[in-house]
């Protein structure tokens, strides 16, 4: 890279990181956010923190219903998961370069991805709302639609990414186009799909806690619950389950995730 090269690119870098900073300033300046204040402000937050949000013997007491709750969130998004796995399975079968049919069903899958995967989950759960009302199909479907348009994304680059030796060595011998996909394609891709699966799986649990609070269902609705009631010992004690069930099922995907790949 020649001088002059080098300095267009500093010019570049200096330009850019001077309108992110205006940008940033003109943001602070709308919104009236002020750092220093904010920072000043973390000590009082910590203190509320632990002077409010305190498990108590009587908050205990209410412990089963909250693992019900927190049961019927987990199973919520398992589900929403799978069922969203075989339908991003098979858009992603036919908008993979590798296996597609035509072009037509290849530019119509990934729109399908594309769209489900740009609208966040809480906008589909605000959409969803308004025709299904707050229960939990609402929240179910949310994970879906988000789900299915992550998953096809992630599926179609584990199709492409296949061996293309195998599959023409199917195709030479004379092989179907499904015996190609599920001897082939799919065998070779699986191991990664089922990653991707597992991840959706964590996140989507995650995620059901907000879609809850909205949709009043699960956890999440118990959640809004006790925090519009001001009872903080047993927002405490709900919080802590959610972290600890994140954790735990982090751990054990993370597990199956080194077996599997």
């Amino acid at each position: 890279m020649d001088a002059k090269q080098m300095r267009k690119n500093k010019w570049q870098t200096t330009i850019f990181l001077i309108l992110i900073i205006i940008i940033t300033y003109l943001s602070s300046f709308i919104t009236k956010f002020h750092l220093i204040e904010s920072i000043a402000t973390i000590p009082a937050a910590f203190s509320w923190i632990f002077s409010n949000l305190l498990i108590t013997p009587e908050s205990l007491e209410k412990l089963p219903q909250i693992l019900e709750k927190l049961g019927e969130t987990i199973f919520m998004s398992i589900a929403a998961t799978t069922l969203a796995a075989v339908v991003s399975l098979f858009l992603a079968i036919m908008g993979s370069k590798t296996t597609k049919v035509n072009q037509t069903f290849s530019v119509i899958a990934r729109f399908i991805a594309s769209f489900s995967r740009n609208i966040p989950v809480v906008a589909w759960s605000l959409i969803l709302l308004i025709s299904f009302g707050q229960n939990s199909v609402t929240g179910f479907l949310a994970l879906f639609v988000a789900t299915v348009g992550f998953l096809t994304r992630a599926f179609i680059e584990s199709v492409d990414e296949a061996n293309q030796s195998s599959v023409e060595a199917l195709t030479a011998t004379g092989a179907t186009y499904f015996h190609m996909i599920s001897k082939a394609v799919i065998p070779q891709s699986l191991p990664q799909m089922l990653s991707w699966i597992l991840f959706m799986i964590e996140t989507n649990i995650r995620s059901a806690t907000l879609v809850g609070i909205l949709t009043g269902t699960g956890i999440g609705y118990m959640f809004d619950l006790y925090y519009k009631n001001m009872n903080y010992n047993l927002v405490a004690l709900i919080t802590f389950t959610i972290i600890i069930a994140v954790i735990a099922i982090e751990l054990v995907s993370n597990k199956i995730r080194r077996v599997i790949i």
